[in-house]
C-alpha cells in the first residue's frame, strides 16, 4: 500500500510539473502583431528589427485603397492590431466608434513628431493616432515630352496633350484635381459644383487627353514614356523623378489634396500594449528616416526630417511652401454625403 501511495505522488508530482512547464512554453511564445498598411509602405528591414528588438513578430497585409481596408477591417474576419488609415478614414472609424483610445505612456516617443501634426481636425484631442507620414498628390510629367511649363491642374485639360494624360483611379482624388481645377474645394457638398466638376472630368475623356485610369501600374507606364501627364501620389512621383532624369513631379499652384497616414488601434485588437510598442519604434528617428528615404512620402518625425538630405527636406514638391499648402485641403468623412461622389465619378466615367 505504501508503494502504491509513493507512485500516486509521484505521478501526481510529474503531472503539476508538466503543467506547470507546459503553461510556461506557452506564455514563452512570441506574440505576433497583425499589421494592415498601405503596400510598399514600409521597408521590411524596419519591421525586421522591431522583431529583434522586442521579440515581438509582425505579419503585415496589404491592402491597395481605402474603400478595400474599411471593407476588410468592418467584416471582422481578421483581428487586426494595427491599421494604417488617411484622414478621412480616421475620422470615419472614430465616429463609428472602431478605434481604441492609445495609452499616450506607452509611447514616450510621441514627442518627436512634430506639433503641426498633432491635433487635427479629425483627432483633435490626439486620442486615436499617431501621424506615420504625410503626402499629397500632384502631376508626374515626362519632361522630354511636355511643352512649356507643367503647374496647374488645368495642363491635364490642354488640348495639346491628347491621348497623353493619366488619371489616378479613385473618385475623391479625379474629382478633388477638377474641383481645384475650378476653384472649389475638393472637400464640396454643393451640387452643382459637383456636377461641374464631373461633366469637366468626363470632357477630359470625351476631349481625347485621357489615355487611361489606374493605381500602381501607371508608375511603371511612365517609365515606360506611355504618356506625358499622369496624377498620381507624391511620395511616388518624387522617388520617380529621382530615379529617371526625364521625369518630373510638382504640386500644382491651385493646392491639392494633403494627407496624414495615422497608426490607429482597432477596436477588438488583441494585442494593444505591443501595437503600441510598435508605434513608439516608429516615432523613432532612425527607423522614421528609412521610411521616409525609402519609401518617399514626407516624414511628421522631427528629428529624422532634420536628417534627411538638402534636396529633399528643401524640395518645395515634398515639403511644401506655405503659400502652396494653405491652398490645400485635407479630405473629410462626408457621411451620407459621400454618394454624391459616387455619383459624379460615375456619370463622369461612363460612356
Amino acid at each position: 500500500m505504501l508503494k502504491k501511495h509513493k507512485i500516486i505522488a509521484l505521478l501526481t508530482t510529474v503531472f503539476v510539473a508538466s503543467t506547470i512547464f507546459i503553461g510556461c512554453k506557452k506564455e514563452a511564445e512570441p506574440v505576433t502583431l497583425n499589421f494592415f498598411n498601405w503596400a510598399e509602405n514600409i521597408p521590411q528591414s524596419v519591421i525586421d528589427d522591431f522583431t529583434k528588438e522586442t521579440g515581438i513578430k509582425v505579419t503585415q497585409s496589404t491592402y491597395a485603397d481605402m474603400g478595400e481596408m474599411y471593407t476588410k477591417l468592418t467584416s471582422n474576419s481578421v483581428n487586426y492590431d494595427l491599421v494604417v488609415p488617411s484622414d478621412y478614414m480616421v475620422d470615419r472609424l472614430i465616429k463609428e466608434d472602431r478605434l481604441q483610445k492609445l495609452d499616450f505612456n506607452n509611447i514616450p516617443n510621441f514627442n518627436k513628431i512634430d506639433d503641426s501634426f498633432k491635433k487635427t481636425s479629425v483627432d483633435p484631442k490626439n486620442e486615436y493616432s499617431v501621424p506615420y507620414m504625410s503626402g499629397t498628390i500632384g502631376i508626374l510629367y515626362n519632361k522630354n515630352l511636355v511643352k512649356g511649363k507643367i503647374d496647374s491642374w488645368n495642363d491635364l485639360w490642354d488640348p495639346k496633350y491628347k491621348g497623353e494624360v493619366f488619371m489616378l483611379d479613385d473618385k475623391r482624388d479625379a474629382l478633388g484635381a477638377t474641383l481645384k481645377s475650378l476653384g472649389y474645394s475638393l472637400n464640396t457638398t454643393n451640387k452643382k459644383e459637383l456636377d461641374e466638376a464631373s461633366k469637366k472630368l468626363k470632357e477630359l475623356k470625351t476631349s481625347g487627353n485621357l489615355l487611361a485610369y489606374g493605381s500602381d501600374d501607371l508608375l511603371d507606364k511612365m517609365v515606360a514614356k506611355e504618356a506625358s501627364l499622369c496624377v498620381l501620389w507624391s511620395g511616388e512621383g518624387l522617388n520617380l523623378s529621382d530615379e529617371y532624369d526625364y521625369l518630373d513631379f510638382v504640386v500644382p499652384k491651385e493646392g491639392a489634396d494633403f494627407w496624414v497616414d495615422s497608426l490607429v488601434i482597432p477596436k477588438n485588437a488583441p494585442h494593444k500594449k505591443e501595437a503600441e510598442m510598435f508605434i513608439n519604434y516608429l516615432c523613432k528617428k532612425d527607423p522614421a528616416l528609412k521610411i521616409a528615404n525609402e519609401i518617399g512620402y514626407t516624414t511628421p518625425q522631427k528629428e529624422a526630417k532634420e536628417e534627411q538630405k538638402d534636396s529633399i527636406k528643401n524640395n518645395p514638391n515634398a515639403y511644401m511652401p506655405k503659400e502652396i499648402l494653405e491652398k490645400c485641403e485635407t479630405y473629410k468623412f462626408l457621411g451620407d454625403k459621400e454618394k454624391f461622389y459616387e455619383e459624379a465619378y460615375m456619370n463622369a466615367k461612363d460612356n
